[in-house]
């Protein structure tokens, strides 16, 4: 009996997005750029030599990467033995639900609300319901930036007033930041949940929770307790029609918060992407037939899409393809795997977001060796896992298989 397994790591897109330069993003690559980077010797820290990922590159992943934009990845590009192709993005984003929504069949029917990138960012109503629920005098910060310059900023003055930290980004999110002793973490959860219920109507796709530790002297750091309050998607998805089927839906990472917990049977959560990969070598040698299978590897987006840490990037691309074989060692004749991305975040680009890429989707079937499925999109994706696993054809997109 079938299983779908569908991998998502966060933010590793491949160029190409014909739409890119609306988002001020045409040239993008993330995972192109890393291997140049690799390749001419300016990524060595921690590591060295061209990007090395031997495994998801022979199921086609430096074919995808070429097929999406035209780049060659240097030191990838072997003859693909798996399935492979690039899937391009139609939601009005560059975010992680339009990614994932779309991924699992349902593309975003509306533009997303986005603060500006000014000085103060929000407006003086949001950043005063922020306080009223905090029960605070006030609240810091109040512009873009990534997450942890700002903790290093605001940090110290956050511990003397217990005043929330609140920023955005390029993406339609309100983050709130706190310390997790100081503030409380199930205090920063419920102040994130009530914000969530006046920014949702005004279409901000997620208020996310984020909470560290540390002090002043020794220094800052988020901590592995993230939440994010996600707005509902438009209508059901893969997760929800697997369940309706009664197939169980097994989110590993960040993907219960992503779809606000519908359509899941039991979530797993880890610290960091290493414990997330047990959760998902477990799954994949346990989960029942009919399962969906469903993970999110987040810290190549967080700790160095963001940060703009190329070698980081690199090591951890390279970390998780090592990896890749103990999942691939607990394939049933009749699963169907796929590893792709949400949407790109170029270590290499210029600001500290997102960029609009298309990404690769490569993987495994029993019988379909070194099969190219060409340009698809996201959509194309869940109803390609759909069908392998015997569901009605859904709203959006068609199998590829």
């Amino acid at each position: 009996m079938p299983r779908a397994i569908l991998v998502v790591l966060d933010s590793a897109g491949c160029g190409g997005a014909p739409d890119a330069a609306d988002f001020g993003d045409e040239g993008a690559n993330t995972i192109g750029h890393i291997a140049q980077e690799c390749a001419s010797g300016r990524a060595s820290e921690g590591r060295s030599g061209p990007l090395n990922m031997p495994v998801l590159d022979g199921l086609g992943l430096g074919a995808a990467v070429e097929l999406a934009s035209g780049l060659t990845a240097e030191g990838m590009g072997r003859t693909p033995t798996g399935i492979w192709g690039a899937a391009t993005e139609v939601s009005i984003g560059k975010d992680t639900p339009s990614g994932h929504w779309e991924l699992a069949g349902v593309p975003v029917p509306w533009d997303w609300h986005y603060f500006p990138n000014t000085d103060p960012a929000f407006p003086p109503e949001v950043l005063e319901a922020a306080a009223r629920f905090a029960g605070t005098g006030g609240t810091l910060a109040n512009v873009h930036s990534s997450g942890i310059p700002v903790i290093q900023k605001f940090g110290p003055e956050h511990m003397k007033t217990g005043w929330p930290i609140c920023y955005t980004s390029v993406d339609s999110v309100f983050q709130i930041a706190a310390h997790e002793e100081v503030f409380g973490l199930q205090r920063l959860y419920d102040l994130c949940k009530a914000m969530a219920t006046i920014l949702h109507p005004m279409r901000v796709g997620r208020v996310i929770a984020r909470p560290f530790v540390g002090d002043a002297e020794t220094g800052f750091h988020r901590t592995a307790h993230r939440k994010d309050f996600a707005m509902q998607p438009p209508e059901p998805t893969l997760l929800d029609r697997v369940q309706a089927a009664g197939g169980e839906v097994h989110a590993v990472g960040k993907i219960y918060d992503i779809f606000s917990g519908n359509g899941i049977t039991r979530a797993y959560k880890g610290k960091g992407d290493a414990g997330l990969f047990e959760h998902l070598v477990a799954l994949t040698r346990t989960a029942p037939d009919n399962s969906l299978i469903f993970a999110n590897f987040v810290d190549f987006d967080t700790l160095f899409g963001h940060q703009r840490d190329v070698s980081g990037y690199a090591r951890a691309l390279e970390w998780f393809d090592s990896q890749v074989p103990r999942v691939l060692a607990e394939l049933r004749p009749d699963d169907l795997i796929f590893f792709t991305a949400d949407h790109g975040n170029d270590p290499t680009w210029a600001g500290t977001d997102h960029t609009r890429e298309r990404v690769p989707v490569v993987g495994k079937l029993a019988g379909q060796s070194g099969r190219k499925i060409g340009q698809i999109g996201f959509a194309d994706v869940g109803e390609t896992l759909a069908k392998h696993l015997g569901l009605a054809p859904g709203k959006h997109g068609k199998s590829f298989l």
